[in-house]
């Protein structure tokens, strides 16, 4: 199976890339103690922005463009990582994800995560990143990652969990729905598994 990460980051090196590593080292990790083989690929959207710019007014994407939509779409799951900007996921983000079939997605394990100076930001998982991939119908893993400036380094303390124990469980939620999801299961077989457990619910 592939695991693509998508990666906003503006900068090189950068910290939205750094999680986007961790992120798919932890769900290899998960995966290779189910006797799972997988194969990871990172998007790097900074090298895309003007494609994704002229695809936006053109409706034409290069063929690296259409290379990373294909890479996404195709992918048994997918890793979402933006920085934090004006409160929010950044916009070289979004007008990606506005590129890809409303469709495709459905479905589709993804873990999404966010990079930010101040922990402030951190509730962008839940107001942006988790509705953007509810209304493209993904699988959206439980637990979102998010890293601020000072999580870098940090273990964590009897309260909170540090960075390295929220990435190995977020990784470990990812490879558990993509190992339950059969290799080519069509996206129309999940809704269609979604809406029969729903017809067996009974709201009295």
């Amino acid at each position: 199976m592939k695991l693509v990460a998508v990666s906003a980051g503006l900068s090189t090196p950068s910290s939205t890339r750094l999680l986007a590593d961790r992120l798919a080292e932890a769900v290899h990790g998960e995966l290779a103690t189910r006797d799972l083989e997988v194969e990871t690929e990172v998007v790097e959207l900074r090298e895309l922005a003007v494609a994704v710019a002229n695809h936006l007014v053109t409706g034409f994407p290069p063929p690296p463009l259409a290379a990373a939509i294909d890479a996404v779409t195709g992918a048994a799951g997918l890793i979402a990582v933006t920085p934090v900007f004006t409160a929010s996921y950044s916009g070289l983000f979004k007008s990606f994800f506005d590129l890809i079939d409303p469709d495709a997605l459905t479905g589709k394990p993804v873990l999404i995560a966010a990079t930010g100076g101040t922990a402030r930001h951190s509730l962008v998982l839940e107001h942006a990143l988790r509705p953007l991939f509810a209304y493209l119908r993904a699988s959206v893993a439980p637990t979102a990652v998010y890293a601020a400036s000072e999580d870098w380094g940090s273990g964590g303390d009897a309260y909170t969990e540090g960075l390295p124990a929220r990435i190995r469980r977020a990784g470990g939620e990812l490879a558990a729905l993509m190992a339950a999801r059969p290799s080519g299961t069509a996206p129309e077989d999940d809704v269609t598994a979604l809406e029969r457990q729903l017809s067996d619910l009974r709201f009295d």
